[in-house]
């Protein structure tokens, strides 16, 4: 066993394989009562030996609907505490090592730090200060309330890395030396966090996987409170929310959000330009300079929507006819099917129009960032994961990647999703260049410059390729 001192108490956790990890330590007051639709508080300090050996509650939640409940497992521990983080270290000593803080996905609605392939076990074999975060989901995280601040998930995320800023030097971390890593949401989160004040100074590096800076305005957020509200019967409030049985909440929540997905659309939750935590659009905001100072490493995979679209048969209804009325419906150009027909000759109607919303959606805003990052202080470097998983015919589907970053393909979600076959060279060499970026020495390809380098991981294993100009101009100005 290893115990800890922290500013609220010492911790003990357990040695696992040689390396010290400790599990659902309270980063923030149980967000319960008054405090349920709060900014998160400081954590009660205790008395004696706190035991972190077992991962802590996880935000109230649904599991993810069919089909995608069997490829995306999604732990859920109960209990109210659910502000609590884990770390994975080589030993609680001074070594004062980097640190890299996990911010999993989950479209502001699932996950948590608890999913297998999030073991921080490699990171801390290499020399890495491992943590992993829960916070708030759903309405009781990114609802929008008169009553109540908004983006309360992401204030928790910022509570967060207060805590590692004040306590990871007794797992042997050096708090000057963060970097922050997420997927989907949260990459999402990771690009508002290079937005807001609120955040400043707590990070020197960040990593988007899959996720690009987006927020929205409170009128269009409350449309998703004010359908969970109808369904319950309440008044679409912080009061009347929380009078509300969580069950039925719940209930209401997974009604309300049926059918919306990230790519796809429809009903579902964001972060919201408030004018406090996030005081501008953080795609304007980085755009004009508020990641200056701080490297980036950003990228996706080269065939995103395949899981959304494949697994319950999407792509295949996806007609001729759906095609054109999802271009007319998102003003994409005209000519948009012809030039990516041109490109994918055999590809259905359904998988040119995932090529699309992929590139609009994710490829596209993360290149125009980096475009507007290139020259200026904080350097920018940009990937594609391009293994195709035999599976199910994903291809490089969203989420594939985490298995290959973390280097935990033998972890049950990541057989899922890659299965047994996966190469083990390609994990080693995508991880290794998250642990170099973290170290500060650079992933270990050339910054992002006029030329558009990408290193692709493929299945060819990894080489840097030039991502193209023509088409995105062309179509997503």
């Amino acid at each position: 066993m290893s115990v800890v001192e922290t500013r609220c108490g010492r911790i003990r956790g357990s040695v696992e394989d040689g390396f010290a990890v400790f599990r659902g330590i309270p980063y923030a007051a149980a967000p319960v009562g008054p405090l349920r639709f709060a900014p998160p508080a400081p954590v009660p300090a205790w008395e004696g030996v706190l035991e972190a050996t077992a991962f802590g509650p996880t935000a109230p939640k649904n599991p993810y609907a069919p089909p995608l409940d069997a490829l995306l497992p999604d732990p859920e521990v109960p209990g109210d505490a659910c502000l609590n983080l884990n770390v994975w270290t080589a030993a609680p000593d001074d070594a004062a090592r980097p640190v890299m803080v996990w911010i999993h996905g989950g479209a502001l609605r699932n996950g948590s730090s608890g999913v297998p392939s999030y073991d921080g076990r490699a990171f801390a074999r290499d020399g890495v200060v491992l943590v992993s975060v829960n916070y708030r989901l759903g309405i009781e995280g990114f609802g929008v309330f008169p009553d109540a601040p908004a983006n309360l998930g992401l204030r928790d995320q910022i509570a967060a890395l207060g805590w590692i800023r004040d306590n990871i030097r007794s797992f042997g971390g050096d708090p000057g030396n963060v970097t922050v890593f997420g997927e989907s949401a949260g990459a999402i989160s990771i690009a508002a966090l290079l937005a807001s004040p609120h955040a400043e100074g707590l990070f020197r590096r960040a990593v988007l996987q899959s996720g690009a800076p987006s927020a929205v305005d409170r009128s269009r957020a409350a449309r998703t409170t004010s359908a969970i509200a109808e369904r319950l019967g309440v008044p679409a409030t912080a009061a009347g929310f929380a009078r509300a049985d969580r069950d039925r909440l719940l209930a209401a929540q997974r009604s309300a959000t049926a059918g919306g997905t990230p790519l796809t659309g429809g009903l579902g939750f964001h972060l919201v330009v408030d004018g406090d935590v996030l005081p501008e659009d953080p795609a304007t905001a980085l755009a004009a300079g508020a990641s200056d100072g701080i490297d980036v490493l950003m990228g996706g995979t080269t065939d995103e929507y395949r899981l959304w679209f494949v697994p319950g048969g999407l792509v295949e209804r996806i007609g001729t006819a759906t095609l054109w009325a999802a271009v007319l419906k998102d003003r994409a150009p005209w000519r948009a099917p012809g030039v990516y027909r041109a490109s994918m000759p055999d590809a259905s109607p359904g998988e040119i129009l995932g090529a699309m919303i992929t590139d609009k959606v994710l490829r596209v805003p993360l290149n125009r960032l980096a475009d507007a990052r290139s020259g200026r202080p904080g350097r920018t470097w940009v990937y594609e994961f391009a293994w195709p998983s035999p599976l199910h015919d994903l291809r490089a589907c969203h989420a594939l990647e985490i298995g290959f970053v973390f280097d935990t393909l033998d972890s049950p979600d990541s057989l899922l999703l890659a299965g047994p076959t996966a190469p083990r060279h390609l994990a080693r060499s995508m991880h290794s260049a998250w642990v170099a970026f973290a170290h500060g020495d650079g992933p270990g390809w050339t910054e992002w410059n006029a030329e558009r380098p990408v290193m692709t991981y493929g299945a060819e294993g990894a080489r840097v390729l030039l991502a193209p100009r023509d088409r995105e101009r062309r179509l997503w100005r």
